[in-house]
């Protein structure tokens, strides 16, 4: 264990006797090395991820999920569907249903966000190019009545925990009256606008931390060597990125995809829950992921097609529902489950949601609501710009 790793503890001495005695009876089959057992990440839900050392000097990844709190059901599902559609996703090599325990093939320690730098919108290009392609490749595997629907209700659950957490909880506002009539109205306008888009299999979360990177960084910027041969093998690469690794990112966090609009995931790649960058490279990513869909037919609706513009605003009505979902969903992390880091990136969100309204006539209301719960002025200019 490193000085950086965090000690592995259990606050159920029961599961940590069945967790025992579980790797225990892999050991021998898998090759694995229990005393190596260490905690690799844990995130928003009640699952965590250890990791455990082979005797070949390979490494594992272990999901513990309490099954009173986690059903691991839709994570085996989706991951198949994953694999087939040509994405790399960790393989179940051992699962326990019973007691929500799961061993996994290890995708490596470096995700995308570890490997971007957000100082340098030209160095990461070649990631998010790579995440582009990673994210067509599911949406074109997208096939109707498999996963379930992206619909009104759920669309409509997600925002009430904006009024019922971050106005309500966190900023200590009385949601009634006029400010209800606000939220009601700005809502119905969102999820119309969201439900016209066309429908796909959607992540939900398909951001940098999710996304894990080859073990080779990505050159981006120059040419090939003179003389190189272009035909080394492996996928084509990017003509915009010739210096793209050829094996693709690996896709995490993925237990809770739908069937939903198009709009969403790349909304989710450039807005980022954890960084944000300045709108020209937002731009500059989502028109390279608009000119690959609309090749792939994912464009072909309404004026889509032929004018970025209109799919532009589109996504930028998609995040809209996104951020203000994640605010809730970051103050009931702080205020309900003790988790209080997720709530020092909420200022980022009511950035998105403030440039947005500013856009748009008909979000001018949310725009002061938002400064009047935020004692923020109303906003100027068309910029993201960072947090």
């Amino acid at each position: 264990m490193t000085p950086s790793t965090p000690p592995l503890t259990w606050t159920d001495t029961a599961r940590e006797r069945a967790f025992a005695q579980w790797l225990d009876s892999l050991c021998t089959t898998h090759r694995l090395a229990p005393a190596s057992v260490r905690l690799a990440s844990a995130d928003a839900s009640f699952r965590r991820y250890l990791r455990v050392d082979t005797a070949d000097g390979d490494t594992r990844i272990i999901m513990d999920a309490p099954p009173d709190k986690e059903d691991c059901r839709p994570f085996v599902r989706v991951a198949g569907l994953m694999r087939d559609a040509g994405l790399r996703v960790p393989e179940v090599l051992a699962w326990d249903e019973t007691q929500g325990f799961m061993l996994l093939t290890d995708l490596g320690q470096d995700t995308m966000m570890v490997r971007i730098d957000p100082d340098s919108p030209p160095a990461s290009q070649a990631y998010y190019l790579q995440a582009v392609d990673t994210l067509l490749r599911w949406q074109q595997a997208s096939r109707p009545g498999v996963l379930p629907p992206y619909g009104e209700a759920l669309l409509r659950r997600e925002l009430q925990l904006f009024p019922d957490w971050y106005l309500a909880r966190h900023r200590g506002m009385q949601v009634e009256g006029a400010i209800a009539q606000t939220l009601h109205k700005t809502f119905d306008t969102i999820v119309a606008r969201n439900l016209h888009a066309p429908m796909v299999y959607v992540h939900r979360d398909f951001m940098p931390r999710n996304l894990m990177c080859p073990h080779a960084p990505p050159l981006c910027g120059s040419l090939p060597p003179e003389g190189a041969d272009p035909a080394g093998g492996g996928p084509a690469p990017d003509p915009m990125c010739p210096h793209a690794p050829a094996e693709p990112l690996g896709v995490l966090d993925f237990q809770d995809a739908v069937y939903g609009p198009v709009t969403y995931d790349i909304a989710s790649l450039m807005r980022d829950a954890f960084l944000s960058w300045e709108e020209d490279f937002v731009i500059d990513i989502t028109v390279r992921y608009w000119e690959k869909a609309r090749k792939a037919g994912l464009m072909d609706f309404e004026d889509w097609h032929s004018d970025f513009g209109a799919f532009y605003r589109a996504v930028e009505w998609m995040g809209l529902q996104r951020h203000l979902k994640v605010a809730g969903i970051f103050a009931r992390l702080t205020l309900r489950d003790g988790k209080p880091r997720y709530l020092a990136d909420t200022p980022r969100f009511i950035a998105y949601i403030r440039a947005t309204a500013h856009r748009y006539r008909e979000l001018t209301p949310l725009l002061r609501l938002i400064d009047e719960a935020e004692g923020l002025q109303a906003a100027s200019g068309w910029a993201f710009g960072r947090v």
